[in-house]
């Protein structure tokens, strides 16, 4: 990988990074339209050079060729409502201590990452971030005000493999919103669904209020229990998907620390493992 490519990943994952945490709704449909009418273009490349506008790279042929014109992605709403576990589980704005469960939403055009970074064969990773043409709500568990779990595309795309994967017995550490549990339960190759979470307050929450939606809630069983302390047991599950961690900055430890701890003839899976390893 040549010095050029290393230095234009680190300058699109950063110029990204600071969009999306500070300001991931500084487009609006109004600006959308207005450059599209303006420059007659369509609304997808009215985004593009706004974007590319905002992000101070529109005169950077390399990364408008090499990078912002292939990671920004306009997804249609209606693909994920779709979404069984969307179209199943109804959730209210309902509080606990220090865990709330409610539902937030992506206004139109609002910037957000969808899925793992996509590698190109000469060492290019490309962000894969997308957008609505029209507001999207979504389904959020947060703990002391802070976002812990949510049923967006991210998680509906980072999703796919591991419950691909899950068969027989099955075992996963986090619970969150139950979105795991609740697709991979229908699986009829899974015969079992193990759950470990160490907070018993989001397990009351949950129990209480989502898990009687799930129509396979007969093959899930909560534990309360630490990750790390259960996974160095000696137990005999098939398989085993790990989903403990907010992002990168507190899950390249703990993918670490479970990866440690995997046992022979047992498969295992980790949440956004892809992203994870690109910060190790």
């Amino acid at each position: 990988m040549s010095e050029n490519i290393i230095e234009k990943n680190k300058k699109i994952f950063s110029l990204l990074s600071d969009y999306i945490n500070f300001t991931p709704d500084a487009i609006c449909r109004e600006m959308v339209e207005d450059t599209a009418e303006y420059c007659h273009v369509s609304r997808e490349e009215a985004f593009r050079i706004l974007i590319s506008g905002i992000l101070d790279v529109y005169s950077d042929k390399v990364l408008m060729n090499g990078w912002i014109r292939k990671m920004f992605r306009l997804l249609l709403a209606e693909n994920y409502e779709q979404d069984p576990y969307l179209q199943t589980v109804s959730l209210s704005h309902i509080s606990s201590g220090r865990w709330e469960l409610t539902n937030e939403s992506y206004k139109p055009y609002e910037l957000f990452v969808f899925n793992d970074p996509v590698r190109e064969f000469d060492g290019k990773l490309i962000p894969m971030v997308g957008y609505f043409q029209r507001e999207y709500s979504f389904p959020c568990v947060k703990q002391g005000g802070r976002e812990w779990m949510l049923i967006t595309p991210n998680e509906i795309e980072t999703m796919k493999r591991p419950i691909a994967k899950a068969f027989g017995d099955v075992v996963t550490y986090g619970l969150g919103l139950g979105y795991f549990p609740f697709m991979v339960s229908a699986k009829e190759s899974v015969e079992s669904v193990t759950v470990i979470e160490k907070d018993e307050s989001i397990i009351r929450l949950f129990e209480k209020h989502l898990l009687w939606q799930f129509p396979f809630k007969e093959k899930i069983r909560i534990i309360c229990a630490d990750a790390f302390e259960y996974a160095a047991r000696d137990y005999s599950h098939d398989f085993v998907f790990a989903d403990i961690w907010h992002d990168p900055s507190d899950g390249v430890v703990a993918y670490k620390r479970l990866k440690a701890l995997e046992k022979e003839g047992v498969e295992y899976a980790y949440w956004i493992e892809d992203t994870l390893k690109l910060y190790m």
